[in-house]
């Protein structure tokens, strides 16, 4: 016992130190998932070996700049010296956030992550400065299923997306961007996405319904079948339903949700016929007193849960549904407040406002350093 109580006490500072000067760098006991945070002024970058063995990798520099690494670059450097050391990795999952990245190095991580087995990548808060260079003619695109960008800025300002897509093998087939600071591409730029079948472009709430437009590039989309656009300033299903008609894209799926929805459409807009493929509609949170019109005549689903309606809405007022949700609206809780002129909460049933709230505005090391020869 008294042996014991001794080797405490000698554990004590270990344990002391352990508190106040965490390691940048943590890996779960399964090694699975391994999250780095450099955010020292001069970060040990050779912490992020912990992560080579990790499936799920995350990494964020603080906002730090990455252009250091750029003195070591070799442009001329073949990146298949590394192919073999890259293909060893584990990662599936990779995760890149709060840096400064100049493009140049962004390319040289590309080329070396096309030899890995990655499958998903996701940037957010990140500022890419400088021009991305063309792809050489023997570089081998990046095989990605999922890419995830949020609050990226780009120097190249609206050709971002069709400079990094040359990057991509054209097998992507879900597409996330939010809060872009240039919602709308040179889609004379842009090639066709021609296996993508979700795209996300939530939480950009100066897109609107024009900007849709512009940003759904016209015939680039033609396996779409999933269409997210909460939080985008869209004004009613009417005027969505223009933008994709417009733009030619036809999703299954269509997510209006935290959306300021009207019911009532503009009296001048034309009346617009939805696609026959749309067979699920997400209308939730978005402020409806009454159900929209101009909705398509037949539906799967449709989410009409968590807005202001104060009774049940009539059948001559709904679409042919098979699914219909309206969990959440005052006439289904009793005791809830009616709307109020100039009042954004009431007549909002508190579960759906804790809900609004909580949605919000909606071998690593060897990468790097393998980036470092070449871009």
């Amino acid at each position: 016992m008294e042996r014991a109580s001794c080797l405490l006490l000698l554990l004590l500072p270990l344990v002391h130190v352990s508190a106040t000067t965490p390691e940048p760098c943590e890996l779960d006991d399964e090694n699975f998932r391994c999250v780095c945070n450099f955010s020292e002024p001069h970060p040990d970058w050779s912490e992020a070996f912990q992560c080579v063995s990790a499936v799920e990798v995350e990494i964020r520099v603080g906002g730090l700049s990455l252009e250091p690494f750029l003195t070591r670059v070799d442009p001329d450097a073949d990146p298949r010296q590394y192919a073999d050391t890259v293909k060893a990795l584990r990662v599936r999952r990779l995760t890149v956030g709060a840096a400064q990245v100049p493009a140049q190095l962004l390319v040289g991580a590309l080329r070396v992550l096309a030899y890995s087995r990655l499958q998903e990548l996701t940037l957010e808060d990140l500022e890419i400065t400088g021009t991305m260079p063309p792809l050489p003619l023997e570089a081998t695109g990046l095989a990605l299923s999922s890419l995830r960008l949020r609050n990226v800025s780009w120097a190249t300002g609206r050709s971002w997306l069709a400079e990094l897509q040359q990057w991509l093998k054209p097998g992507l087939k879900v597409l996330s961007i939010a809060q872009a600071h240039s919602p709308a591409f040179s889609c004379e730029q842009v090639r066709a996405f021609p296996a993508l079948t979700s795209l996300d472009l939530s939480d950009n709430p100066g897109l609107g319904e024009r900007g849709l437009i512009a940003a759904l590039c016209p015939h680039k989309f033609p396996a779409l079948q999933n269409l997210a656009l909460r939080n985008t300033g869209m004004e009613t299903p009417t005027g969505v339903c223009a933008a994709l008609t417009a733009a030619g894209v036809q999703p299954h799926s269509l997510d209006l949700s935290h959306n300021s929805l009207r019911a009532t459409a503009n009296p001048s807009a034309p009346r617009c016929m939805w696609s026959s493929a749309l067979n699920s509609l997400n209308l939730s949170f978005a402020g409806l007193e009454q159900v929209p019109k101009g909705l398509p005549a037949k539906l799967r689903v449709l989410d009409l849960s968590c807005n202001r309606l104060n009774r049940r809405p009539r059948p001559d007022e709904l679409p042919q549904v098979d699914n219909l949700t309206l969990d959440g609206n005052p006439f289904l809780v009793p005791g809830t407040a009616l709307p109020q002129e100039g009042s954004m909460n009431s007549g909002v049933v508190p579960a759906c406002a804790r809900s609004t709230l909580s949605v919000g505005v909606s071998g690593t090391l060897v990468l790097l350093q393998g980036a470092r020869g070449f871009a």
